[in-house]
């Protein structure tokens, strides 16, 4: 995939971010049965760049008779463990690993920026029966509250244009539409700070730099939450179309 170095950096810690990223909100799978016009049950879905799974066990859990397609070794051996009953295969978006004219719904859970969309397009109209979706989808901290934007602002300041996602180039020619839901969870200050360290940027950085950025933010957190329950407020940025 485009930025391959940046994007296996996660093979080594898989296990660290299948316990400790976000998952999704019900409201993001209604939007994209919404799109589509049809549900997710029984539907023949790929979830590409699947990770350790966070996506497909829940399109798993609507029915959805979905593949993963997963390119790094260390993600996908921990699919495996997660969800043993769930077909995997290796590949990525630029060369998918999957039948013409295969598929209802094709899905970008937090990958499609690690894809190069001159290539990623033509494969998932490929894929896609006439009519079938493609989704994409973020899951991205709501930098409106005044705590999230500040620690924004920190990880800009320590680590500088890195922490920037690396650039997504959404499809052309496609007519997509777009849907933002609002979804909080209640984690540990731990669980925080281990989803925070799991975030390419920071991987990237080596674990002395980031390391020392870490315990900083731990320092300032544990002040703001002296309960030590962080109430974490993401927007999940939905973009789909129809084939």
């Amino acid at each position: 995939m485009t930025h391959a170095p940046r994007a296996r950096a996660f093979d080594a810690v898989a296990a660290l971010y299948a316990a400790n990223r976000p998952s999704y909100p019900p409201a993001l799978f209604d939007a994209v049965e919404e799109i589509a016009g049809r549900p997710l049950s029984g539907a023949r879905v790929a979830d590409v760049g699947a990770g350790t799974g966070l996506a497909t066990a829940l399109l798993h859990a609507r029915g959805a008779r979905v593949v993963a397609v997963e390119p790094g070794d260390g993600m996908a051996a921990q699919f495996r463990r997660d969800l043993p009953g769930v077909p995997l295969v290796r590949g990525d978006g630029n060369h998918l690993p999957l039948a013409t004219a295969s598929l209802d719904f094709l899905t970008y859970a937090q990958s499609w920026h690690w894809t190069d969309p001159g290539r990623a397009v033509p494969e998932a109209l490929r894929v896609l029966r006439p009519g079938g979706v493609l989704a994409l989808w973020w899951n991205d901290f709501d930098t409106s509250l005044p705590w999230l934007a500040d620690q924004d602002a920190r990880l800009r300041r320590f680590f500088g244009d890195a922490y920037d996602r690396t650039p997504c180039v959404l499809p052309t020619g496609l007519d997509l539409v777009t849907r933002h839901m609002r979804w909080t969870r209640r984690v540990s200050l731990d669980t925080h700070m281990a989803n925070l360290g799991s975030h390419s940027a920071l991987l990237v950085h080596g674990e002395e730099r980031s390391g020392a950025f870490l315990a900083q933010e731990r320092d300032h957190l544990a002040g703001l939450f002296p309960d030590g329950v962080v109430e974490e407020v993401y927007v999940v940025r939905l973009s789909a179309a129809r084939a």
